[in-house]
């Protein structure tokens, strides 16, 4: 069996191999006739326009030869792209702010200790590329700079599209537009969106709310890994970036489905926590094991379990969230 996946992690030392190849055998069939329906729709074009046809295709997932390519398009970062040629390589040969390079250099070593090609020794070294794109990133948003969570985001960035200069623009698709204010220094639309799960979970799976407001257990606790990391090294690899296939695409409401899926789906034993540390454990429990392996039936779970979410309900408690946030100072 290979220690080391296909993206280059090293799989812990109790990884249930049975279970997973049981699960990729089958799963390959389905990655087969799925680039087979992606090669045919893209027909060598490097361009597709949206539509209901679209999504339906990528919530099934996008191969991974097409990954980087759609990625690009469908988040508008090919287009900005495009439209500021060298602004990336200036951004690297321009004036470099002493205190924010310092900050990335600080978190080299911490992002993927246990992927192969974010070591030093690895040829090439993955930690270099990372760097460049951190770095001018932050010179680029100012206003966000370099925040903990961001290195995680640009790593998965590299891995998948294995070019510098596009993980910047899908970086700058993330944080500048797709989800609202969650690496600005008081993270206040981070904040905001964890009230906003609490919300959704009284309304959706209301015993689960109630057990976590009778102990005391405030929702950033449990989710706010989930929220930072956008559940990269919280659910595995092939998952996360089923999930990212339709954040690029639909937006950060996805991270909700996911999250209200999951529990949902493991409601009985979340209620089962008697005390505080209890529902902790219970939280980091819920996102291990073959439901959270089998990437295609969970993605299929996640947009029929919640139920309906329209942005605008979204958009509503966000709002009363936020109020509440900025009154609680």
């Amino acid at each position: 069996f290979c220690r080391v996946d296909p993206y280059g992690f090293e799989r812990p030392e109790d990884f249930d191999y049975a279970s997973y190849e049981a699960f990729f055998s089958r799963y390959l069939v389905v990655l087969t006739r799925r680039a087979i329906k992606w090669s045919k729709l893209l027909k060598g074009k490097n361009s597709i326009q949206k539509s209901l046809k679209v999504k339906r295709y990528i919530r099934k997932g996008i191969p991974n030869e097409h990954r980087a390519l759609i990625w690009m398009i469908v988040s508008g970062a090919q287009t900005n792209m495009e439209q500021n040629p060298g602004y990336y390589h200036r951004l690297l040969e321009g004036e470099k702010n002493d205190k924010l390079v310092e900050a990335i250099k600080t978190d080299m070593n911490r992002t993927f200790p246990d992927n192969v090609k974010f070591r030093k020794t690895a040829d090439p070294c993955l930690q270099h590329t990372l760097y460049n794109v951190l770095v001018a990133y932050g010179h680029h948003n100012k206003a966000v700079g370099y925040c903990q969570g961001m290195n995680f985001i640009a790593g998965y960035l590299i891995l998948i599209t294995k070019n510098e200069e596009e993980s910047f623009w899908l970086l700058d698709a993330l944080i500048g537009r797709i989800l609202p204010d969650y690496y600005s220094p008081a993270m206040l639309g981070l904040k905001t969106d964890q009230e906003v799960l609490g919300e959704l979970v009284k309304m959706k799976v209301p015993a689960v709310a109630e057990l976590m407001e009778r102990h005391g257990v405030m929702w950033t606790l449990v989710v706010s890994r989930w929220f930072i990391c956008l559940f990269i090294d919280i659910l595995p690899v092939e998952t996360v970036l089923r999930i990212w296939d339709c954040l690029f695409y639909e937006g950060s409401k996805i991270i909700f489905r996911v999250a209200l899926t999951l529990i949902k789906q493991h409601q009985a034993f979340i209620l089962e926590a008697t005390n505080f540390p209890d529902i902790c454990d219970k939280f980091k429990e819920i996102t291990k094991g073959t439901f959270v392996t089998e990437c295609h039936t969970f993605m299929q779970k996640i947009f029929t379990d919640p139920g309906s979410l329209s942005m605008a309900t979204i958009n509503k408690l966000r709002e009363t969230c936020r109020e509440k946030l900025l009154s609680q100072g």
